[in-house]
C-alpha cells in the first residue's frame, strides 16, 4: 500500500517515524518548507494536489495547519485515497457536514488521529468503566507553551488558522476521552480566557467548560502553567474514584497493572497511542473493516469545543 505524508512539522514527524518503524511504503512527502522532508527518504513535494495526482497514493496523513484539513481531506476521499488526518479533523462548523459527506460518498475511508485512545490506561479505563453508572467526571490539562512555542508557526494562536487555543490544540485530546467514556452531552456552558498571553495570541490560553448529559462532566485547560503537567481525569463511579493518566490508572489511589505501553514517539505528553493508532487503521484497511476513530468520531470533539467557544463569547448555556 502506497503511503503519502503532508506537513512535515512536529507532528508529521511523529507520523514518518511511526510509518517507518511499521515498514510502510512511504512514496511522498509534502511541505511548502522542502528542507523539513530531508530524511524522508521518498518523493519530495511543495504541492498536495500535485502530490496526489503524480504518486496516486492509497493513502495519506494530513498533518498540516489546523486550518487545510478540511480542504485536504476532502480532496482525498473525492479522489478514493484512505486519509488520516491529525486532530482538530476541522475548525468551523460548516466544515464537519462537508467533510463527514464526502466520507459518506468515497470509496475510501478516513480516520482521525485521536491517539491517546489507545493508550493502554484510557483502554483500561474505557473497559472498566463499560457498563457502570459514571456519577461525574474531571478533565484537567495544565501545560506551558510561551511565545516562543507561538511564534514557531504564524497559523498558530489565530481563530482563523488554529481555529483557538488551548481547547481545540492541545486539550481535544482531553475532551475527545471524556466523550468517548462517559458519553456525548447535550449542553455546554464555558468560559475562555487571555490573560498571560495576550498581546501574544488572539485566542484563549485557558478554558474551563461544564458538559451536561447523561454523565455530567468538567474540564479545566490552560497553557500558562510553569511547566507541563501529566493529564489528569478523574471518575466518580459507584463508590470508586478512577484517575487516569497518560501512561498510569489509580483506583481508589491504588495502581492497577497494564499492559506495555509501547513505544514512545515525539513529546511524551502525546502519549504512547501513535504506533497504536496508526497500525490499527492500516491493519483496518487490509481486512475491509470500518476504523472505528472515523469522521463522525472525530467531529464530536470538535463540535463540543466549537460549543465551548460558543458558550464562552455568549456567556450563556448552548
Amino acid at each position: 500500500m502506497k503511503v503519502a505524508l503532508v506537513g512535515l512539522g512536529v507532528i508529521g514527524k511523529v507520523h514518518l517515524a511511526v510509518l517507518k518503524e511499521l515498514g510502510a511504503d512511504i512514496v511522498a512527502v509534502c511541505d511548502i518548507l522542502p528542507e523539513r522532508c530531508e530524511g524522508a527518504g521518498a518523493a519530495v513535494y511543495t504541492d498536495y494536489e500535485e502530490m496526489l495526482a503524480a504518486e496516486k497514493p492509497d493513502a495519506v496523513h494530513i498533518c498540516t495547519p489546523h486550518y487545510l484539513h478540511a480542504d485536504m481531506v476532502v480532496r482525498a476521499l473525492e479522489l478514493g485515497i484512505n486519509v488520516l488526518c491529525e486532530k482538530p479533523l476541522c475548525i468551523r462548523k460548516e466544515d464537519i457536514a462537508r467533510v463527514l459527506e464526502a466520507e459518506r460518498k468515497s470509496s475510501a475511508q478516513l480516520g482521525v488521529c485521536l491517539q491517546n485512545r489507545y493508550n493502554a490506561s484510557s483502554v483500561f479505563v474505557k473497559e472498566h468503566l463499560s457498563g457502570r453508572r459514571i456519577d461525574f467526571a474531571f478533565g484537567s490539562l495544565l501545560w506551558h507553551r510561551d511565545a516562543a512555542y507561538y511564534a514557531s508557526g504564524d497559523w498558530r494562536g489565530k481563530w482563523a488558522t488554529e481555529g483557538g487555543g488551548v481547547l481545540i490544540n492541545q486539550a481535544i485530546h482531553t475532551v475527545d476521552l471524556l466523550e468517548w467514556i462517559c458519553g456525548e452531552p447535550n449542553s455546554v456552558e464555558g468560559r475562555i480566557f487571555n490573560h498571560s498571553l495576550e498581546g501574544v495570541i488572539e485566542v484563549e490560553d485557558t478554558a474551563y467548560a461544564m458538559f451536561g448529559g447523561e454523565v455530567p462532566f468538567e474540564i479545566f485547560a490552560t497553557n500558562t502553567a510553569a511547566a507541563d503537567m501529566p493529564v489528569e481525569i478523574v471518575f466518580l463511579s459507584e463508590g470508586e474514584r478512577i484517575t487516569l493518566l497518560p501512561d498510569a490508572v489509580t483506583v481508589d489511589g491504588k495502581p492497577v497493572a497494564l499492559d506495555a505501553a509501547g513505544g514512545w514517539y515525539g513529546k511524551r505528553q502525546y502519549g504512547s497511542g501513535h504506533a497504536r493508532l496508526i497500525a490499527h487503521f492500516y491493519d483496518s484497511l487490509a481486512r475491509g473493516e470500518k476504523f472505528p476513530v472515523d469522521g463522525a468520531e472525530g467531529a464530536r470533539s470538535v463540535r463540543a469545543v466549537l460549543a465551548v467557544y460558543a458558550s464562552g463569547g455568549a456567556r450563556v448555556p448552548v
